[in-house]
């Protein structure tokens, strides 16, 4: 049982960050805003695949989070792993695929939030069957 809560939480955080990553590849896309194009702009945001695709990563990473929660999964433990995990995916992805740099000082942080979420999931599985 504990294995299936890791993995879904696992999927959640991957969903949760992929939604991320597609959101601000729709945004990319946008055309040069023009006044009195408001309305199409919308039309295209709302159509965009990318932005789609990001909408339904938001809701599977929900349902997935939703499942481990009813699980057992503590609250107090897996929001903080939660987020703070798919921060450090995020902020790696940003850098790979927008070529966003990282300084030295983000590196740090990084390192520092992977020891946080290192430290608090040690105790976040104790679930209940």
């Amino acid at each position: 049982m504990q294995f299936q809560v890791i993995l879904f939480f696992c999927i959640a955080v991957f969903f949760n960050a992929l939604a991320n990553i597609l959101i601000k590849t729709s945004s990319m896309q946008d055309k040069q805003v023009t006044p009195g194009d408001g309305f199409w702009n919308l039309v295209f945001t709302v159509f965009n695949p990318y932005f789609i695709a990001g909408l339904a990563s938001f809701g599977l990473a929900l349902l997935g989070y939703r499942y481990v929660l009813g699980k057992g999964l503590k609250l107090s433990l897996a929001y903080p792993v939660f987020t703070s995990s798919g921060f450090i995916i995020v902020l790696i992805a940003s850098s790979v695929f927008f070529k966003e740099r990282l300084n030295f000082t983000q590196w740090l942080g990084i390192s520092f939030i992977l020891v946080g979420v290192w430290l608090t999931a040690l105790q976040m599985f104790d679930v209940n069957s």
